[in-house]
């Protein structure tokens, strides 16, 4: 079976973190396929080299102020709490890892498993969930990717769920605006939204 082709099996696995896909599942595409997707959905275009330009949106750099961690028992005493290590309370995280499942559970999502480090002994599987091909072809670029024989076992160790449009209300979620990133170690999990 091509990498490329969802099976299943990662449905599954998706529906293990709370996510209930009806839409298309793009699992493991290459590099050249999320780039013709992104084409195609009109949210890039090649320059004169080959190679892809996308518009960010209105959050064009890193926002400190909105990366929150989830503070909790173990994080409460280990995170040195300043002002770019914000802390946020664990009900938010849930409230908004519900809303990102609902906003997804209807659109085409791209999944990557990959794999954070070089040094074995300190690496992290990570399952990857993206709103859109450029942002996971990010991710492809970023982190380590696996090999075949890695990938028939993968059990990812974290999951990094990213959805650009889907937005918190500051005054529901506990975020300073409507684009957050929240980390959570006990759920193993970060979630990226409105950026």
């Amino acid at each position: 079976m091509p990498l490329s082709t969802m099976s299943d099996a990662p449905q599954n696995l998706l529906a293990s973190i709370g996510l209930q896909s009806s839409g298309p599942v793009h699992f493991q595409l290459s590099p050249e396929e999320l780039t013709q997707q992104s084409v195609d959905r009109k949210e890039g275009v090649l320059n004169d080299t080959g190679a892809l330009v996308i518009k960010t949106g209105k959050y064009t750099g890193r926002s400190p102020k909105d990366r929150f961690i989830v503070k909790d028992e173990i994080t409460a005493d280990t995170v040195n709490w300043n002002d770019f290590n914000l802390p946020i309370e664990e009900k938010y995280f849930l409230q908004l890892k519900e809303k990102m499942m609902l906003y997804l559970s209807d659109k085409s999502i791209w999944v990557r498993d990959c794999i954070a480090c070089a040094e074995e002994k300190y690496q992290l599987k990570l399952r990857v969930v993206n709103e859109d091909p450029a942002s996971n072809l990010f991710c492809y670029n970023m982190f380590i990717r696996p090999n075949k024989a890695q990938l028939n076992d993968f059990t990812p160790d974290w999951h990094l769920i990213q959805a650009p449009g889907c937005k918190a209300d500051p005054g529901v979620y506990g975020t300073r605006q409507d684009k957050f990133a929240i980390l959570s170690v006990i759920h193993k999990t970060i979630l990226i939204g409105s950026t």
